[in-house]
């Protein structure tokens, strides 16, 4: 390579045409061109659009500013009446939504006891089958071992005879 500056850097773009010259502040392709139709189109149509939805923002907050200005005396004069009732509907709401709230509970607790005895009731006559078996073989065992002693004993008094 032939060089005549040691810090000179060549730059060799993998993407021809898309950088011209490196850092030598070449640009991009599209700002060389311009924006495409696609993304015209879309200012075009975004933009009033846009400009509508925030005119129809700012008109219903005004909307609802006047309307607070205009019943703000009628709720202080009526505040007496209208705070209580407010009250009996947001503690009506909240005991009926309680309720159903504690039926589910309720509902889900018999679910899974009912769950629960079924799964108890298919175990039980398996599990008395096992014991049977059990009881049996403890009872053949001691049997057997009581014949066992038994003729021990009887072995030890012969020889015990004279």
């Amino acid at each position: 390579m032939d060089r005549t500056h040691p810090h000179q850097v060549q730059v060799h773009s993998q993407f021809p045409g898309r950088y011209e010259g490196g850092f030598k502040g070449g640009r991009p392709d599209y700002q060389r061109t311009g924006p495409s139709a696609s993304t015209i189109l879309a200012v075009m149509t975004g933009l009033p659009i846009g400009g509508t939805l925030l005119a129809l923002a700012g008109l219903t907050l005004v909307g609802t500013l006047i309307g607070l200005a205009v019943a703000t005396p009628v709720f202080l004069i009526c505040s007496p009446v209208i705070v209580p009732a407010a009250l009996t509907i947001a503690f009506a709401v909240t005991a009926f939504l309680s309720s159903g709230l504690v039926g589910l509970t309720g509902l889900t607790s018999l679910s899974w006891f009912a769950r629960y005895l079924r799964m108890a009731t298919e175990e039980v006559p398996g599990q008395l089958e096992e014991a049977r078996k059990r009881v049996h073989d403890a009872a053949g065992y001691v049997g057997q071992k009581t014949k066992e002693v038994g003729q021990e004993i009887q072995r030890k008094a012969q020889e015990t005879k004279p």
